[in-house]
């Protein structure tokens, strides 16, 4: 059996692309923070194929730690998922040197210190995908996110050079969700407010907010063997919001 690995694995995107790659065959490795009970929820969602374990991604102690056992107790994974993130919005003049350090450490020095200590066992047992979640906010500004919008955009360019680098053995791509009906995202534009939900899809020519099985559809092309002439691309699946 093949071993995945999700960062962010248990809650919202990242549940639903550790559920996609399990019911793909793979042993689902999915790295969760602190919420204890969405990591058994996902267990017992997994039927057996997936695992949770702590890491804080700010910690590259931590991360080292974790990727050891992995590679010890399950192999080295084919497949690496970063997804895990946070938001700390703030308007730019009141933003903290915490708001931006918290989310930098997060959404970009954790996937750079996870692909480091991963990459080289994929690459030594023959290769294999990495996929980086970034957002359209990579590409297209948004108020109050400075932090944010810059870490994804720095994870744009952190795919593209390890694509370089890791070619031909490991293909590396960027996944970019738009608008997606999750909690987060809910909670974040305040979609339960219909007339805030009405404004935002009179903006998303689908005219739907993304699901997370759409997001898990876009991964399941990435990992497989249909895109294996794709590497260093960024996939947009956001309804048409964005066309750049």
């Amino acid at each position: 059996m093949t071993t995945a690995v999700v960062s962010g694995g248990t809650r919202g995107i990242g549940r639903a692309l550790s559920l996609r790659l399990a019911a793909l065959g793979h042993r689902v490795i999915a790295l969760y923070r602190g919420d204890g009970p969405a990591a058994e929820q996902t267990e017992r969602a997994g039927a057996g194929r997936i695992t949770a374990l702590r890491c804080d991604l700010t910690r590259p102690d931590e991360i080292h730690a974790v990727s050891a056992r992995i590679a010890g107790e399950y192999g080295a994974p084919s497949v690496l998922v970063n997804n895990a993130g946070v938001n700390r919005d703030r308007s730019f003049l009141s933003m903290t040197a915490e708001d931006w350090d918290t989310v930098l450490a997060t959404n970009l020095s954790g996937p750079f210190h996870l692909s480091r200590a991963l990459a080289p066992v994929m690459v030594e047992a023959g290769g294999g995908s990495i996929v980086n979640i970034a957002s359209t906010t990579a590409i297209r500004p948004r108020s109050n996110g400075a932090n944010y919008c810059a870490s994804k955009a720095g994870l744009l360019q952190l795919t593209k050079c390890l694509a370089l680098e890791l070619a031909p053995h490991v293909r590396v791509n960027a996944l970019l969700p738009g608008f997606t009906d999750t909690d987060e995202v809910t909670e974040r534009y305040r979609l339960d407010d219909p007339e805030r939900l009405a404004a935002v899809l009179d903006t998303v020519p689908a005219r739907r907010l993304g699901t997370t099985d759409d997001m898990a559809d876009a991964l399941e092309y990435l990992v497989s063997t249909r895109s294996s002439y794709l590497t260093g691309q960024q996939l947009v699946v956001d309804g048409g919001h964005f066309m750049g």
